[in-house]
């Protein structure tokens, strides 16, 4: 059961004037779940997304991780950034063989999985060449390669299509909804794109301005395959609109008073 149950959540940033970034988080993931957290810049999205890899402590509450404390990172869950950092003497094949191979995992076994997850991501072909041969929306498909490759029960994807234009991040996000059916992982998807997270999520949880606390969680019931000019879909979005607006009218007058 790769799911998460946070309880009572916050995260501060010491020094001598010490920072909330979050703040009572309480949110359960469930196994298999598509989740899109979405809110705007600092209000510690993308450190929850951290907090969830194991790559950061957290200050206070409690983080699960299929029943049990989360305690630092786990080959059971990938992590994708929005800058894939690929190795540029490495080739997309050796790239996104390298977890596998620090883990020690046979070659014969190595190069299947490779292979697989190339294939899915519509890089057949590509095994030889070096990074500064592909386009930015290529980059980002071998880095999710790459995540895939070491089979993780959880993908967890900060902004990872932020850096792309418009149309290749269409297309990735089709893409990714195409490997997440196959597959069925828990996907936890870091966006400040309000229409692509709707499009991609079963819920879409609203992160109010720093300190980050949940302001909303939006459930997405239409069926997949989806249409982006969907009415229903394009009325969520109109009420995650609404609720920002909400929160800034808020804000404003605390600010004013």
């Amino acid at each position: 059961m790769a799911g998460f149950a946070i309880n009572g959540l916050s995260k501060s940033y010491g020094g001598t004037s010490p920072t909330e970034t979050l703040t009572n988080i309480d949110l359960t993931i469930r196994d298999g779940e598509f989740l899109s957290i979405l809110g705007p810049s600092g209000c510690g999205k993308s450190t929850l997304l951290e907090i969830l890899a194991g790559l950061q402590p957290y200050t206070s509450g409690e983080v699960l991780f299929d029943g049990k404390k989360l305690q630092g990172p786990d080959i059971r869950r990938g992590v994708v950034f929005q800058d894939p950092s690929l190795y540029p003497w490495r080739t997309i094949f050796k790239n996104v063989e390298i977890g596998l191979e620090i883990r020690k995992t046979p070659k014969s076994e190595r190069k299947e999985a490779v292979q697989k997850y190339l294939n899915m991501v519509g890089l057949s072909g590509f095994e030889h060449k070096y990074p500064h041969h592909l386009s930015g929306g290529m980059k980002q498909r071998a880095g999710l390669a790459r995540a895939l490759a070491g089979s993780p029960e959880v993908l967890l994807m900060d902004e990872p299509f932020g850096a792309v234009d418009h149309l290749t991040r269409l297309q990735l996000q089709d893409d990714l909804l195409n490997i997440w059916e196959a597959d069925k992982k828990t996907v936890v998807f870091v966006t400040h794109d309000v229409s692509e997270a709707v499009f991609l999520g079963d819920r879409v949880v609203l992160l109010s301005p720093r300190p980050g606390r949940i302001n909303k969680i939006f459930h997405v019931p239409q069926k997949r395959p989806r249409k982006r000019d969907d009415i229903e879909l394009l009325k969520i979005q109109n009420d995650i609109y609404a609720a920002i607006h909400d929160v800034k009218t808020q804000e404003h007058i605390e600010f004013t008073i």
